[in-house]
């Protein structure tokens, strides 16, 4: 075979505007990106499609690149035998849920880059995730050689069987027919012994590598421990925080979370930086330090959110996508050190940097480099080195700024700078949260600028609903699910942390839009993934399991629960308890991979604390109450008369009053945060 040389003329990717379909605008490979053009195609001409999905900072999609897809050879094979077809699967999920699900049928592990062949109707019948080039270029000769063959008849069943599967609800897969009966405590006991055999009691996390963060499973267990006493779920807790703070997956000098450890120690990362993962760990730490009061847990709040204003922050008030793990080719690389660059940079403060960061003269990972991590607390190593706290601080702080400095002169990963709904509203959940947490003004000053940004921008004109993507000055590809509930649940906390009655009702309206737009009219109370008014493929999915990012319909149960609250519309309340219904009994069996139904069990099984501050000091008894992680309770107020449910007749003249209610039954008046913390605190869940 021929050496890989990209093609000097572009594809058809270059006018399209995502990052990672224009790396492979110049591949010698005929790509089309998805759409009517290719598959109209592929049904004329009577050839299999293929689908190649994959995203910008995806290390092995880059490796399959170069090898394969540059290579003129085997570009040829493809464009003579298959109308090809690259996806961004974060621009498209929709398509990348399809066909994931779909491989994943065929028994084969999911990944990216996910390659699927299909049918020219779309209906997939091989598929696998990377091929080295010589096994590549083999398994489209077979691939071919059949479709062309009398085996055609046969792929053709396999493709109908496999799109019958795709059709069925994940429910039915799991032999779930009807919803269970009421939450109660014994099935909360037998979900958490379910969730702790996943433990991995010793270094955090579950117990196999690689390791996710997967937020939405401590965050369930930091809010079990509130409104059950049980210790035990904070310390795996608090386990899994600190060894993913002091880890190589943390980003020890820039701040901000790489997407996951490839060992069980979360020493070495797949180097690449999501903004969907940064966003969710600054909730997380944040709701963290608010149970723990544990500074380290604070300053990876600071950090982080410095890391992503300073390299993920559009000058319009979007947050970029990603990062990618590789530069220069080599993953990792931007990130590391040698024992030599230490000392150059460090001086003579480079063997103390080196114990506390852990680098030896051999390195501690591949070709003599060094991942930067720690094994200890702060208090712990100034003990050792007879450093007092204060020393330490400045030490670290100045090697940081060093190193970081140092580090910013290298060739920079590459930057995914479209911008994804969903995406900023986890980052403006965080911020939010950050806010929550620590009252300081600039979170609450970006967490604004990103919501003004979203509204400019992201809302379309045509219908009032949203785009999924905005890149080059415009919004494209109609928004989902997952990115309506992220919306409305980041407007829902934007509104707890400022009061101001706008954001409340954007959630009021989206949600609105999504019961229109994304119901079941069947009567099931879970919501299609995909927008009725968007494209049609072979399947409408119903998106259940929590994954890296939490599922949409548990994001939107949750939201509908608080909604329904905060508004007194009681149906989205039964919509959101129908809605867990549906799922408890997988909940319990499987909490894993269904964490934030989990969360919301916890709401259904104590009582939902409904709080209400009025009076001009409204704004400075919310930031008192907010200090505390309150997990089961919703809050709202206002400085002045107020039309909201929860508010309206409630002005006490020369007095800021707080109402805590319960199922519209209110305890005593109070006027004082810690008088309103002890009637949340003792909502506890029952025996």
């Amino acid at each position: 075979m021929k050496t890989p040389v990209p093609s000097a003329q572009p594809n058809r990717l270059i006018t399209e505007t995502s990052p990672y379909l224009l790396q492979h605008a110049y591949n010698p490979v005929d790509w089309y990106p998805w759409g009517e053009e290719a598959l109209e195609r592929a049904r004329q001409e009577h050839k299999p499609i293929l689908v190649s999905i994959g995203y910008a900072a995806c290390h092995w999609c880059h490796v399959m690149e170069r090898e394969s897809f540059e290579h003129e050879h085997i570009a040829q094979v493809m464009n003579e035998r298959f109308v090809c077809i690259k996806v961004d699967r974060e621009e498209r999920p929709d398509v990348d849920q399809v066909y994931m699900d779909a491989v994943q049928a065929m028994g084969v592990g999911g990944g990216w880059p996910l390659n699927v062949f299909l049918t020219p109707e779309a209906k997939p019948f091989y598929g696998g995730t990377y091929f080295p080039p010589k096994g590549w270029y083999e398994l489209l000769q077979q691939v071919s050689n059949a479709y062309a063959s009398e085996h055609r008849l046969e792929l053709d069943r396999s493709a109908e069987d496999f799109a019958r599967v795709l059709r069925a609800s994940d429910l039915e897969k799991y032999g779930v027919q009807t919803a269970a009966g009421a939450v109660n405590r014994q099935k909360l006991q037998l979900l958490l012994a379910n969730l702790e055999k996943r433990f991995d009691r010793k270094l955090g996390g579950t117990s196999r590598a690689p390791k996710f963060p997967m937020p939405t499973i401590w965050r369930f267990l930091l809010r079990a421990h509130l409104l059950t006493g049980n210790h035990l779920l904070l310390t795996q807790a608090r386990l899994t925080l600190t060894e993913m703070a002091r880890g190589g997956i943390y980003d020890q000098i820039g701040g901000g979370f790489a997407r996951y450890s490839v060992d069980e120690e979360w020493l070495a990362p797949h180097f690449e930086k999501m903004l969907y993962d940064n966003g969710q760990l600054v909730s997380l730490f944040a709701e963290a330090y608010q149970v723990t009061q544990d500074e380290e847990y604070r300053a990876v709040v600071r950090d982080t959110i410095a890391f992503v204003q300073r390299e993920l922050l559009s000058p319009e008030g979007g947050f970029y996508a990603s990062l990618d793990a590789d530069s220069e080719g080599v993953e990792g690389k931007f990130y590391v050190f040698t024992w030599q660059e230490l000392h150059e940079v460090l001086g003579d403060e480079s063997s103390m940097a080196a114990a506390y960061y852990n680098c030896t003269a051999e390195g501690n990972w591949e070709h003599g480099q060094n991942i930067l991590h720690r094994r200890q607390s702060d208090v712990d190593f100034a003990a050792v080195h007879q450093l007092t706290p204060v020393v330490l601080n400045e030490l670290v702080r100045g090697w940081q700024q060093k190193l970081l400095a140092y580090r910013s002169q290298r060739v920079r990963p590459g930057l995914d700078d479209k911008i994804l709904a969903g995406w900023n509203a986890l980052m403006l959940r965080g911020l939010c949260d950050a806010y929550r947490a620590f009252a300081e003004p600039p979170y609450l000053t970006l967490a604004l600028q990103n919501a003004a940004f979203i509204e400019t921008n992201l809302v379309r004109a045509d219908t009032g609903g949203l785009w999924r993507t905005w890149k080059a000055g415009r919004g494209s590809v109609a928004a989902f699910l997952e990115d309506y509930a992220l919306l409305i649940d980041a407007y829902i906390s934007l509104h707890e942390v400022t009061f101001d009655e706008k954001w409340l009702r954007r959630a009021q309206q989206l949600t609105e839009y999504v019961l229109t737009n994304f119901a079941d009219g069947t009567g099931d109370p879970h919501l299609f993934y995909t927008d009725a008014t968007g494209e049609t493929l072979i399947a409408r999915k119903k998106e259940l399991f929590d994954n890296v990012i939490p599922g949409s319909n548990s994001v939107m149960a949750h939201n509908l629960l608080r909604l329904g609250t905060l508004l007194e519309t009681p149906a989205w309340r039964e919509r959101a308890a129908a809605m867990l219904a549906r799922v408890q009994e997988l909940a319990v069996k499987e909490p894993q991979h269904l964490s934030n139904w989990a969360s919301l069990y916890l709401s259904h099984l104590a009582p939902l604390a409904e709080v209400a501050i009025v009076g001009s000091e409204a704004e400075q008894l919310r930031m008192q109450l907010s200090r505390h992680s309150l997990p089961n309770a919703v809050l709202t107020g206002s400085t002045t008369e107020s039309i909201l449910p929860l508010l309206q007749d409630r002005m006490q003249a020369g007095k800021t009053t707080v109402y805590v209610c319960y199922n519209h039954a209110c305890q005593q008046p109070v006027y004082t945060a810690a008088e309103a913390l002890t009637q949340i605190q003792a909502a506890v869940l029952p025996e």
